[in-house]
Order: C-alpha cells, then structure tokens, then sequence
C-alpha cells in the first residue's frame, strides 16, 4: 500500500497577508521552533509516505531554506524522498490560480510516480492525522475518494466560509458547501483527500478540459451521486490557521499542557534542526506559562508568551500574551501585550506596545521600533 504525498505550500496565502509577504503560508513559524508545513510533513513521515511533492507559487526562498534537501524528516532519499515542485513545471504552465491549475503543473510528476495511492493536504492545519488508517478505511470503502473532516465543538473556534459536509449513516457523503456561519456538530473538511492516483490523473485532465477551476465543488460536489465520496473523522486536536487572529489564538492554545500532549503526544514533529547555545536566563529574569526555544537571553519578564530561538527580553522589560519570532530583540524597560513581532524585530528602550486577544498588534520582519 504505497502512497504518495502531495502538500500544497501557498494555496491560502491570501487569508493571512500579514505573515506572507517575504514567505510562503507553509513557511510561517509556529509554536516556538517549528513551520507550518512541519505539521503536514511530519504526518505522512509518521504514516510512512516518503515520496512527498510540495507544490509552491510564490515567495518560496525560505522554505526552501527550510525544508532543504528534507534530511531532517528522513526524506533525502534517491529514489522518492522530498521534491519541491516550483510553477512553469512545463511550457504550458504558468502561475496557477486554483487547485486544480496547480495539479495540473505536476502532471509529469504524477506520471512518473509508481504510488497506487495520492494523499493530498495544505499547509494551514496544526493537527496529527494517520494517514495509514485514512487509507485503510478508504480501501474496506472501495471508496474513489475520501475526505477528512472534523466535528465543529461548542468551544471551538468559529469558522468562517468553511467547507461543511453531510454523510449518510454508511459515512458516504451526500452533500458539500460552502457554509458562510459554522454551527455547532457541523461537519468541516479542511481539504485533505485520499485517492488512488490513476482517479487523481484522471480527474485533473477531464476538469480542465471542461474549464473547470475549483475541485471541491466543480468536481466532488457537482460528482456527489456518480463517485462514491466518503468521509474520515478526524477526532484529536486540530488548529486550522486562517487569519492572523487565528494564528495568535491558536499558538498560545500551546500552553495548555492537554492541547500540547495531544499535538505532539508520542509522535514526532519534525523540523530543521539549529544547533543553538540553551537558553540563558538572567538573574532579574521570571517566567510563567510560556514555552521559550534554545539561544535566547532573557532578563526581563515573559508571561502566557512563545518566544523563538534567539529571542533576547532585556532587563526591566515585561512581555505578556505575545508571540516573538527567531532573532527579535526587546530592549530594557519595555512592555508588550498582545504582541506579534515577526522575525528580526527590534524594539527600542522603553516603548509600550500592546494590542488585544481580538486583535494582536502585529510587528513585520525587520521592523525597529
């Protein structure tokens, strides 16, 4: 039963503007030491597909630089491993604007792929999926595809414009839209599908020829009765990263010892390894309910705070409720709350920033402030 992966890095670019505008989505750092695209990577590692293509559009530098040759997921490989798959995979192809463009890009490199089986997800859900299991089950289904989808809680986060499916008591799905408000026990897809490869081929070209531009609903929907269509449940913690106020809510759901054990629990995620100095903690220094990477120097205070490697929080200074990425600086006598500063930050002496849990301040790459 051999699977191929297929992550899409940039398809949802467009709902966090802030965080994208020198990276791609799947680049955007999460929780202290990791990247989004850590999350899908790590899952089908930890499912045992090592032939993964990574379809990119724009902005792709650091990701390269991040994922490499994939050797830190054990994907740096002759034969299959981690292939970055960059527009202009042809003299036809140019810069896709839907999902089905973008497969339609990697057409040579899903012929050359002797996987019976394609597992596709993006790269803005901070979940674990076994993906083996997906596949079992899409096998006893016999089913042409099969989708994921998880049961929207009273506590959970409301989604806006999410995708909502409805099932049959067999668990074969017999409606998809899109839902403008999420309620309560609704069924959410979060676009991660399993399917045979030949049927994933067999779809892009049909689709496109037919001018056909949206997957989920020009394919599977308007298909629901003529392919059998089935649902996988999705029942541990799941984060889907859609706005800037989504991604601060739920990197500081990490410091909720449940949410973190469920994430990480006895699987790995894996990421680029940084061989950092630990982290340096002065004499004036106290922390509470934060997670705090290696290579930092802190002096200051840090609060219900994620803090990157290399972070340095001066003395006097006082950070709470804030997310600090890789390399900023804070200098003494500063406060922050509700704080998002990117990477290479620099915040002078004594300024006081501060925005709300509804609406982080945000700090772009290399800003001095």
């Amino acid at each position: 039963m051999k699977a191929l992966g297929i992550i899409f890095s940039n398809i949802h670019d467009k709902n966090i503007p802030e965080l994208v505008r020198v990276r791609t989505l799947g680049s955007i750092p999460y929780g202290g030491r990791y990247r989004l695209i850590d999350f899908a990577l790590s899952n089908m590692v930890n499912s045992n597909i090592d032939t993964v293509g990574v379809i990119t559009k724009r902005n792709y530098q650091s990701l390269m630089d991040h994922i490499g040759s994939g050797k830190d997921w054990d994907l740096a490989r002759k034969d299959g491993g981690l292939i970055l798959l960059p527009p202009f995979g042809d003299k036809e192809s140019g810069l896709y604007n839907s999902r089905l463009e973008a497969l339609k890009g990697i057409t040579a490199f899903l012929k050359r792929a002797d996987e019976e089986y394609v597992v596709m997800t993006d790269c803005d859900s901070v979940c674990r999926i076994n993906f083996a299991d997906m596949i079992e089950q899409h096998i006893r289904n016999r089913a042409d595809v099969t989708l994921l989808y998880r049961k929207q809680k009273a506590k959970d986060r409301l989604e806006e414009d999410a995708i909502v499916l409805k099932l049959d008591e067999d668990n074969r799905v017999t409606q998809i839209k899109y839902k403008a408000q999420v309620k309560k026990d609704d069924l959410i897809f979060p676009n991660v599908y399993v399917m045979k490869k030949s049927m994933l081929e067999t779809i892009v070209m049909d689709s496109l020829s037919h001018n056909n531009r949206h997957f989920t609903t020009d394919v599977l929907a308007s298909n629901i009765k003529s392919m059998r269509i089935y649902g996988y449940e999705h029942k541990g913690y799941f984060a889907h990263i859609n706005s800037l106020q989504a991604y601060y809510e739920h990197n500081l759901d990490l410091l909720d010892e449940k949410n973190r054990h469920e994430l990480f629990g006895d699987r790995s995620v894996f990421t680029k390894i940084r061989d950092s100095v630990p982290t340096k903690y002065g004499n004036s220094a106290l922390i509470k309910n934060s997670l705090i990477a290696d290579g930092c120097v802190i002096e200051g205070e840090v609060e219900n705070s994620i803090l990157f490697r290399g972070v340095k929080v001066a003395r006097g200074t006082v950070v709470k409720n804030s997310i600090i990425m890789q390399d900023s600086v804070i200098g003494e006598n500063v406060s922050l709350n509700a704080v998002i500063a990117d990477k290479n930050v620099l915040i002078r002496d004594r300024r006081v920033l501060s925005g709300s849990e509804n609406l982080p301040f945000y700090i772009g790459k290399g800003t001095m402030v």
